[in-house]
């Protein structure tokens, strides 16, 4: 493995950074994003995970005048998955499978490129991928496919320090953003396909000295071990590939945790398997949990919990209340106290058939299993995914990316041997459509299947669960979604579109054919006085503004 800065030019191109660059992304700065719309601090645009923006100049009555204002052509085929940050006047985003750029966010023009390169050992699961970086102070953070941590200095694109996180021959990755908490750098491991024991760590952002680790899967003696039969908690997947959220006044950060493994094969891993398809509250000073909330137990469906924990703190039954909105892979929409993992609310926003409901006590599903030969609703991509919602305080709707009428037919299978750094999957999975748009195989786990079905862009209420609007697409929404305080809310998807709709009503305002899927989300910041609103689509960065 191996890291470099690009020198050429160096000088004469830091001489065009903004002055600005000098000032610090202080711990403060993080708790307050959402006070400087000009910037993009964070994954998610704020702690609290609602990706929304303060900005209004664009708005539904001008949103039709957008026109590309610049592009940004990365360096690399492979799936731009990067949700970019704006700070002082630079943007710093990821091109995979583990480059940072410094970007002129006016312009596009590249100050500086670090480049990584990482081990061959690097084996991530579903494509050598960069969610983006982290920072603090003038130190950006990145995890990488072989599961390292670098600090790089936000000035030059030098490297500080670098840290290996976990073993990568052994199947471990990253593919995350990183989460700055005070003083500390908060990553999760991937790698749930190769038997792995996933975790959460933080690193001192000074030194890159772990501060602390807490594994997704319980060690003999602790609180939930006994969820696991024999010895299958070794080897139990509950990886953590997207970026969680923090409540600076509770003091706790949330994750969303990965299906356990091997995937398909239940009956090899007896037991609710926690921490898998969960999501956990952590002391981020120390690790420790504070609560849990499992979603799927016993997940013989792939039906990962790692989607976005979104915060908000609304009136809940005529009381205050500190909310956790999570929109899940297993198809049902969910509502928890956050500050104690209470079950609030659920209700299906897909088709479900795995289980007719939730229990309304505990929110534990109501299992009906699918007879042998009977499609499975949501599908092994579950209803949404990886795909960022957003939460917008003026519309009080929460929004998301879904993936309607996806099926597939899971079989158990024998048990599977684990054998170090090979794939971990055990079962089979079938997709029920054979003459579907895409592909229909029947084949091993972890063989990713498209099926019948469209996506759809939804709105929901989150005080009952119910959808305020649904607006139909031809394919799935992979983009992730952005809600302005204009009501103007951006998505984009594998068809090529990039689309602007009214957040109220759901109408279709603006749209634009970028040439390529859109697989992060949008995300918008003001340069010199104008709103910008990005997105990557293909393997390039497209950022838009209105015409003069």
């Amino acid at each position: 493995m191996s890291g470099r800065w690009h020198r050429a030019f160096l000088p004469l191109l830091l001489s065009l950074m903004p002055c600005s660059l000098l000032a610090q992304v202080t711990s403060d700065r993080l708790l307050h994003s959402s006070g400087e719309p000009q910037s993009w601090l964070t994954y998610s645009g704020d702690y609290s995970s609602h990706r929304y923006s303060a900005l209004q100049q664009i708005s539904p009555a001008n949103v039709k005048d957008l026109e590309l204002k610049w592009v940004f052509q990365a360096q690399s085929l492979e799936k731009f998955e990067s949700t970019p940050l704006v700070a002082d006047g630079v943007m710093y985003a990821t091109q995979a499978p583990d480059d940072v750029v410094a970007l002129d966010p006016k312009t596009g023009r590249a100050f500086w490129v670090y480049h990584y390169a990482p081990s061959a050992d690097a084996k991530p699961c579903c494509g050598r991928v960069n969610r983006g970086v982290a920072i603090l102070g003038d130190t950006l953070f990145m995890a990488t496919i072989d599961a390292h941590l670098i600090a790089i200095d936000a000035k030059n694109g030098h490297p500080v320090w670098n840290v290996k996180v976990a073993d990568a021959a052994a199947g471990y990755a990253m593919t995350l953003a990183p989460l700055v908490i005070k003083d500390k750098v908060l990553v999760g491991v991937a790698g749930g396909e190769y038997g792995i024991r996933g975790f959460i760590a933080a690193y001192e952002a000074k030194t890159g000295t772990q501060a602390w680790k807490f594994y997704t899967i319980p060690g003999p003696g602790e609180p939930g071990h006994e969820t696991w039969n024999g010895d299958s908690w070794t080897h139990g997947g509950a990886s953590v590939w997207v970026t969680g959220s923090y409540d600076p006044e509770l003091n706790l950060t949330y994750w969303g945790i990965g299906n356990p493994g091997p995937d398909f094969n239940n009956a090899q891993r007896e037991g609710d398997n926690l921490y898998s398809d969960s999501i956990v509250a952590l002391d981020p000073d120390t690790g420790a949990l504070k609560w849990h909330f499992q979603f799927t137990p016993n997940d013989p469906h792939d039906y990962d919990a790692v989607q976005v924990p979104v915060l908000i703190d609304t009136n809940w039954s005529g009381t205050p209340r500190k909310l956790l909105l999570s929109a899940n892979r297993n198809g049902f929409f969910y509502v928890l106290d956050r500050s104690t993992g209470k079950f609030l609310l659920g209700k299906p926003f897909a088709k479900v058939n795995w289980a007719s409901g939730l229990d309304e006590e505990t929110g534990r599903p109501i299992l009906t299993p699918q007879p042998p030969g009977t499609p499975t609703f949501p599908g092994v991509q579950g209803a949404t995914n990886f795909y960022s919602p957003s939460y917008s305080p003026r519309t009080g709707l929460f929004y998301l990316s879904t993936w309607q009428d996806y099926a597939n037919i899971f079989e158990g299978g024998p048990p599977i041997e684990y054998r170090e750094g090979q794939r971990f999957g055990g079962g089979i999975v079938n997709s029920p459509f054979p003459n579907a748009p895409g592909v229909s195989r029947r084949g091993p786990v972890n063989v990713y299947t498209d099926a019948a079905g469209r996506g759809a862009l939804i709105a929901i209420d989150p005080h009952t669960g119910k959808k305020k609007w649904s607006f139909d697409m031809f394919d799935v929404d992979t983009s992730g979604i952005l809600t302005t305080a204009s009501d103007v809310l951006f998505t984009g998807g594998r068809e090529g579109y990039f689309q602007a709709f009214d957040a109220n009503s759901g109408a279709l305002l603006w749209k634009v054919n970028l040439g390529g899927d859109m697989n992060s989300g949008p995300m918008s910041y003001l340069a010199d006085g104008k709103q910008y609103v990005l997105i990557a689509a293909g393997n390039s960065l497209f950022a838009f503004a209105l015409r003069k």
